[in-house]
C-alpha cells in the first residue's frame, strides 16, 4: 500500500468519525429538550387561588388542623381557606395569597426536586404546598378520596374537584396538578386529575366522572376508632407533564377535596 493511499484511508476513517460524533451531539441535544420540554422556561409562575377540605359522610369521620387526641368534638368537618392561612402564618409566616407554585417533581411523593436536581421546600416563594391535619373516625375505617359529597343539610353536593377560571390554554394546569396524602403508617397515595400517560416512577390515580367505585386505588389511609391520624397533603405542579409548559402561567387554581369513610379493612384486618 502505498504512503498516498493509507493518508486517504486514514482520512476517511476521520470524517466518518466526525460525523458520527455529530449525529451523536445532534441526538444527545434533541434527547435533552425532549426531556425538558414540559417545564417552565420563563419565571412566571402559578398560585393557589382556592383551597377547601371537607368531610362528605355524616360525623363519624371529621379533621382538623390540630390534634386534640380522642376528643372528637373538638373536630370538624372542614378545613377552610382560614384555617390554611391560619396554619401557614404560624409555620411559614405566609397565606395562600403568597404560595406560588413552581414545577417540581418527584418520585415517591415526599421529596421534590427542580429541574436542575436541586431540593425543594414546600411552601417556599416559589415550590409547592403543603400541610398538615388531623384525622379522626368514631370507628374503624378506611379513608377514601371522593367526587360524591353531601352538605351539612345531607343533600348531594360536588365533591373532588380541581379547577381554575383561567381562559385556554392557561385552563391547561388542571392537567399538570398532583396531590400526595402522606398518612402516617400508610404508603403515599398521589391524585391526578385528568390522568395522563405516566410520567415519574410516581403511582397516581384518577377519579371517576360517574358513580364513586371505592376501591384500592383511591383508598389513602386507615384510621382505628377514635385515634387521629396526622396527613400531609402536597399539591404541586409535575414539572415531567407534558401539560407543564409556559402556556399555563399566572393560571390561578382552585381546589376542593372531598373524603368519604368506608368502613373494610385496617391493616389487613377485617372491620365490622
Amino acid at each position: 500500500m502505498s504512503l498516498n493511499t493509507y493518508v486517504e484511508k486514514n482520512q476517511r476513517r476521520l470524517k466518518e468519525r466526525k460525523r458520527l460524533i455529530a449525529f451523536l451531539s445532534i441526538f444527545a441535544v434533541l434527547g435533552l429538550a425532549t426531556a425538558t420540554y414540559a417545564w417552565f422556561t420563563v419565571n412566571t409562575f402559578a398560585g393557589v387561588k382556592d383551597f377547601e377540605l371537607q368531610i362528605s359522610t355524616g360525623d363519624d369521620l371529621r379533621v382538623s388542623m390540630d390534634n386534640h387526641g380522642s376528643d372528637i368534638e373538638q373536630y370538624t368537618h372542614t378545613i377552610t381557606n382560614e384555617m390554611l392561612n391560619s396554619y401557614l402564618q404560624k409555620n411559614y409566616d405566609k397565606t395562600l395569597d403568597d404560595i406560588i407554585l413552581d414545577p417540581v417533581t418527584t418520585n415517591d411523593g415526599k421529596r421534590f426536586t427542580y429541574q436542575d436536581g436541586s431540593g425543594a421546600e414546600p411552601n417556599g416563594d416559589e415550590s409547592y404546598f403543603e400541610f398538615e391535619c388531623f384525622f379522626i373516625a368514631t370507628k374503624a375505617m378506611t379513608v377514601h378520596l371522593t367526587t360524591e359529597a353531601t352538605d351539612e343539610n345531607g343533600n348531594r353536593a360536588d365533591g373532588t374537584k380541581v379547577s381554575t377560571t383561567s381562559p385556554a390554554p392557561q385552563s391547561d394546569i388542571v392537567k399538570a396538578i398532583r396531590l400526595a396524602f402522606d398518612g402516617e403508617g400508610n404508603s403515599v397515595k398521589t391524585y391526578e386529575p385528568n390522568k395522563g400517560s405516566k410520567v415519574t416512577a410516581l403511582t397516581t390515580f384518577d377519579l371517576p366522572s360517574g358513580t364513586m367505585d371505592y376501591n384500592s386505588s383511591n383508598s389513602l389511609f386507615t384510621l382505628e376508632k377514635l385515634t387521629p391520624k396526622k396527613v400531609a397533603v402536597r399539591l404541586w405542579m409535575e414539572g415531567e407533564d407534558p401539560e407543564c409548559d409556559n402556556d399555563v402561567q399566572r393560571a390561578n387554581l382552585r381546589v376542593r377535596l372531598s373524603f368519604a369513610g368506608i368502613k373494610g379493612t385496617v391493616n389487613g384486618n377485617p372491620v365490622a
